[in-house]
């Protein structure tokens, strides 16, 4: 029986974030079963680079490999930023691999446009988003009678669609590995502690990428409020975040009036991999570990601790603290909870699965506010909820907390490791039917040619462009809004944005419009054509025309094509022993096809392909006219 074919679509699976981890706990999960083909499809990599080669099943970038189409396209943010989800070279991914099933894994305006897709439906497509706020976002619903497998993180976004009558949207959390994360023996948390020198402090821990939603200045004000009224506790505060980003952390501690030795952090080393849990001095501090000048620093995306070093961080803590103004799912919660942390947590968004009683967590009450622009509810995480809760959490007892650690830990297997949601995806893919593939892929065409009515709103104007020439809905809190809105305010004509949108929309169309080969050729030199085939890379391309001037000296009457990827021509522009450069395909790998068979003619007298070796592929014939240059028989 024929195994259904999976194309998942999100970050790389090699990707440090929320995304790219669940997109690899998923195909491995996948993988291992054995029922399924499994394609990747990774956002924000270019088609075909090679690093997607490694692994155990087929990955393709989402990004075009065109350097000159990429340029064009990275003039608007917004038209960059749908490249990167895919959006110029989906269809292609779809016709090429020709899926049972699509699950595309990211935020909802990532899928902009797909519903209209010609395959959409006609293939099982699923949608599995990460939503944050309330009200919910308008594509998210805008888009829901349309997606027939709509799943999101948080349960909060289900039960808000629900609502607005989408019944069929349903929850199914990221998943996580739950083995990398667990409460380590009392003697050994006891050492982490002590060589830290934090053995008798009670350590308040918050993980976090430094970002303004993460609530900053409300823990440093209910750690504050916490520490005056229980100066017994000789309270640490650890941020285990980069303190060059976001937050201006040690500012805030200044105006707040917080001993600045209270609040720690993990510095990590870049030459030795060691970390070290301290008050933060600066950035680029001396290792103790190794003894090198200036290679610590605060962890980042780009430098940062392993998960048996962040579950080692998790158990110097005494109690896990996650303030927020929204989430989509907030990872480090579950991680602490894996760790049989008491997990304080904000009371929305996604923060209301996490601190329930049956999670074990307790919850940070907040007061709305309206984020401007999009006016979406945000949670201002009050102080001295804060404060009460870790009091609640300190006059604990041992006992107390330890039942509740464990409860926290099972919750977090129960909805969240690999295995439940992996079998829960799985169940939702084999009730899916397998694909008949009946249906073409012509791509709706660009409208260049479009010209707006008089449009007195800027706003509406912009929105005008992008959905009559570039067929593409945008709200105004979008990037490119934002981006044309500044210029038009700025140094840009209408005129000059109108004239920006319409060359993009012919590239567009230039691009994928379907060329026959043979009129990539000239019609004048049929019977005396040459090919020399080298798709990539730039080196290769470059040693091959070392070999142009004797290749045309050994062959005058030729005329010598030049067939290669389209991001390489610009090496060839201007060369005298080319007579035209045309973009590669595998279809020229065929020797047969190129140079004649049978009753097929063929394109070519003379074609070479150096970069297939004569063992893997016949690629010698060339209709017994070529030419020897050196006769090494005696």
């Amino acid at each position: 029986m024929k195994k259904k074919k999976i194309l998942i679509h999100s970050n790389h699976c090699k990707a440090y974030t929320g995304f790219g981890k669940h997109t690899k706990n998923i195909l491995l999960y996948l993988q291992k079963t054995g029922k399924y083909e499994i394609v990747e499809f990774s956002n924000g990599i270019r088609w075909g680079d090679p690093s997607l080669k490694t692994l155990p099943w087929k990955c393709e970038g989402s990004l075009p490999n065109d350097p000159s189409l990429l340029k064009k396209l990275n003039q608007d943010p917004s038209l960059a930023r749908s490249a990167g989800y895919g959006a110029h070279t989906i269809d292609k991914i779809i016709e090429q691999e020709k899926p049972d099933v699509y699950i595309g894994i990211e935020d909802i305006w990532a899928f902009s446009g797909y519903t209209e897709k010609t395959w959409w439906n006609k293939i099982n497509c699923m949608v599995w988003t990460t939503l944050d706020s309330l009200p919910i976002l308008p594509d998210a619903i805008k888009y829901a009678p349309k997606i027939k497998n709509y799943f999101t993180w948080a349960s909060f976004a289900q039960k808000a669609l629900n609502k607005l009558g989408h019944d069929h949207v349903k929850t199914l959390h990221g998943a996580l590995d739950t083995s990398n994360f667990k409460k380590l023996p009392d003697e050994d948390r006891l050492k982490i502690r002590h060589f830290f020198g934090i053995e008798n402090d009670f350590v308040i821990g918050f993980v976090f990428r430094n970002q303004l939603r993460k609530s900053v200045p409300n823990l440093l004000e209910g750690f504050k409020i916490f520490c005056k009224q229980n100066p017994e506790s000789s309270a640490k505060l650890l941020l285990h975040t980069n303190w060059t980003e976001g937050w201006d952390i040690p500012r805030l501690i200044k105006e707040k009036g917080i001993d600045p030795s209270r609040i720690l952090t993990t510095y990590i080393c870049s030459n030795c991999k060691n970390f070290e849990i301290k008050s933060y001095s600066k950035e680029k501090t001396n290792c103790k570990f190794c003894g090198e000048k200036e290679t610590q620093s605060t962890t980042s995306t780009k430098l940062g601790v392993s998960e048996t070093q962040l579950n080692q961080i998790y158990n110097a803590m005494d109690v896990y603290c996650h303030p927020f103004t929204s989430g989509g799912q907030e990872i480090p919660i579950q991680e602490a909870k894996l760790a049989e942390l008491i997990t304080l947590v904000t009371n929305y968004s996604c923060g209301e699965d996490c601190c329930t009683g049956d999670s074990a967590g307790l919850p940070l009450s907040w007061t709305e506010y309206r984020e401007p622009g999009t006016q979406f509810i945000k949670a201002s995480t009050n102080p001295e909820s804060i404060s009460s809760q870790l009091r609640k959490v300190f006059k604990m007892s041992e006992k107390k907390k330890a039942e509740l650690g464990k409860k926290a830990r099972q919750f977090t297997i129960d909805n969240y490791s690999i295995k439940s949601i992996g079998k829960k995806l799985e169940k939702i893919l084999d009730e899916m039917k397998p694909t008949e593939w009946d249906f073409d892929f012509k791509a709706k065409p660009k409208n260049p040619d479009y010209n707006p009515p008089k449009i007195e709103s800027q706003s509406e104007w912009i929105k005008d462009i992008y959905k009559n020439i570039l067929d593409m809905d945008v709200m105004e809190s979008d990037e490119g809004h934002k981006h044309w809105t500044k210029k038009l305010s700025e140094d840009m004509s209408r005129d000059d944005v109108l004239k920006y949108f319409k060359q993009v929309a012919s590239k567009d169309n230039d691009k994928n419009k379907k060329v026959d080969f043979a009129d990539l050729l000239s019609k004048d030199d049929e019977g005396n054509r040459l090919l020399i085939s080298m798709p990539q890379s730039i080196g290769d391309v470059y040693l091959c025309t070392s070999l142009l001037k004797n290749i045309k000296s050994t062959y005058p009457e030729y005329n010598i094509y030049f067939a290669t990827k389209p991001e390489y021509f610009e090496i060839l522009e201007g060369n005298p022993y080319i007579h035209k450069v045309i973009p590669y395909n595998k279809n020229l790998d065929n020797l047969t096809v190129m140079e004649g068979c049978g009753n097929h003619k063929g394109f070519f007298e003379v074609a070479f392909l150096p970069f297939i070796g004569t063992q893997r592929m016949l690629n010698y014939m060339h209709n017994g006219k070529d030419k020897i240059q050196f006769d090494i028989c005696t």
